[in-house]
């Protein structure tokens, strides 16, 4: 009863908050760290307290992520809610996500309505297309437009090595190594630095983990990174700067380590 009395009416605790927007504990600490969102207050006992301001800023911090802006960028785009005129800019800028999400909605049911007429046609079921319309929605879009750039072989292998929770959890983890690859980038941190090489470790931990071992899956990775066409434009450009700096850091391991998993065996 004493910890409830500690909390003032109109907070949350931290965990409380995390759980509201379906993120870690973990997430919020990092957000604080970094700057971009800090508790509101602190209880008698210490405890992080949120407001539902803060879930507003934190709903904006997760919307832009999800467009695949860094860190960075992101405190530079973050509107302060002190004003009327701020909220209601605020509030356009949801309406925008909800639109595309909407409009990558309606392709989702664009493609069961047409894998619905291809059954009674043809009295069969491409399971493949159908499992792919059912990961569409259960990721709700977030990620769907990148993994769809993969060829059949490669989406086999992503199929048969993650399942919607390690999926997306993994595409959180290359996310956050992308944002750091622009911090290191930003402060120009030498690649043969130590720093530079734990990042070059973390990289090609997270590349040997989604290949599996299979180093034919490499080429693949190679062709989609140079991909332009069908990506999301902000998202591309993010990763063609985080790509600079990945090449570096890379070249450095690599020569350090004697091998070239690039080249031909």
């Amino acid at each position: 009863m004493e910890k409830h009395r500690a909390i003032p009416p109109g907070y949350m605790t931290v965990g409380e908050a995390a759980k509201r927007m379906d993120v870690t504990v973990r997430t919020l600490q990092y957000y604080d760290a970094e700057g971009l969102l800090s508790p509101s207050a602190v209880s008698e006992g210490g405890r992080r307290l949120y407001s539902d301001k803060d879930i507003i800023k934190l709903h904006q911090i997760l919307s832009l992520r999800h467009l695949g802006f860094s860190l960075d960028d992101i405190k530079n785009r973050l509107i302060s809610l002190n004003t009327q005129a701020e909220v209601a800019e605020a509030l356009a800028g949801q309406a925008d996500n909800i639109r595309a999400k909407i409009a990558s909605l309606s392709e989702s049911l664009r493609q069961l309505e047409a894998l619905r007429e291809e059954v009674l046609q043809i009295q069969s079921v491409d399971f493949k297309k159908y499992a792919d319309i059912i990961v569409n929605l259960e990721m709700k879009n977030d990620f769907y437009w990148l993994i769809k750039q993969f060829d059949e072989q490669t989406l086999d292998h992503i199929r048969n090595r993650f399942d919607k929770d390690s999926a997306m959890a993994f595409m959180d983890h290359f996310m956050e190594l992308q944002e750091e690859a622009l911090r290191l980038l930003g402060r120009e941190v030498p690649a043969d630095s130590e720093e530079g090489q734990r990042f070059a470790k973390a990289y090609w931990d997270m590349i040997t983990e989604f290949t599996g071992g299979d180093m034919t899956i490499l080429p693949k990775l190679l062709a989609f990174s140079e991909k332009g066409s069908g990506m999301d434009r902000a998202w591309k450009e993010k990763q063609d700067q985080a790509n600079v700096y990945v090449e570096q850091v890379l070249e450095v391991y690599f020569g350090r380590l004697g091998v070239d998993p690039f080249g031909e065996s």
